[in-house]
């Protein structure tokens, strides 16, 4: 298993990965493609006028769905091509360029913690594996009283489900509920696709 960052080693593999990404979902979009599952899933989990995190935004298509409807957002993301999308696509949010790994919004003049943290498109799967259990912590570090991370990815991607939730435990986070997929199936041993609903311990 390679112990850097998948997302950077498909950029170096090929430099114009970003783009092709950020066309490919203008293109769903242009198309009428149904992007904002997951959104619906964190909406109906939050207040009007929640605070929500956009954890690895991409080019920003689940936060400006939590915008739209109403929600206070902030993306961040690794990539600076991703982020310029989602500034130009989807104004409002306010969209950071940013390693998850070294998450600290107070360096931004974010001081304020978040009700909902969502991290999909499996983001988690992406990033090295010496850095998961930091993710974690920093994604739990942001959070206000009451507030929950919401995390999303497949499997066969060099995650395993147990690892990952071993990894909570560590990042003193515990599930609340565990779904197979967006729409709110229940997660089974045989699930291909992990959606975690996670709070702090204690």
């Amino acid at each position: 298993m390679t112990d850097e960052n998948l997302w950077l080693r498909r950029l170096a593999e090929d430099p114009n990965h970003s783009q092709w990404y950020v066309d490919r979902f203008r293109a769903m979009a242009s198309e009428g493609a149904d992007l904002a599952g997951e959104a619906r899933l964190v909406d109906a989990m939050a207040p009007r006028g929640s605070r929500v995190l956009d954890a690895g935004c991409g080019s920003g298509r689940v936060g400006a769905a939590l915008a739209a409807v109403g929600h206070e957002v902030v993306g961040v993301d690794l990539d600076p091509v991703l982020v310029a999308a989602a500034e130009q696509d989807h104004p409002g949010p306010r969209w950071l360029v940013g390693d998850l790994s070294r998450l600290d919004l107070s360096a931004e003049g974010i001081s304020e913690g978040f009700d909902v943290i969502v991290s999909a498109g499996n983001v988690m799967a992406f990033v090295a594996p010496a850095t998961r259990r930091e993710v974690l912590r920093r994604l739990r570090g942001h959070l206000r009283d009451g507030g929950r991370v919401v995390i999303g990815f497949g499997s066969g991607r060099g995650y395993e489900f147990a690892e990952f939730l071993a990894d909570v435990e560590a990042a003193e986070l515990v599930p609340d509920l565990l779904l197979s997929t967006w729409d709110l199936r229940p997660f089974t041993d045989k699930s291909d696709f992990l959606v975690a609903v996670l709070r702090p311990a204690g």
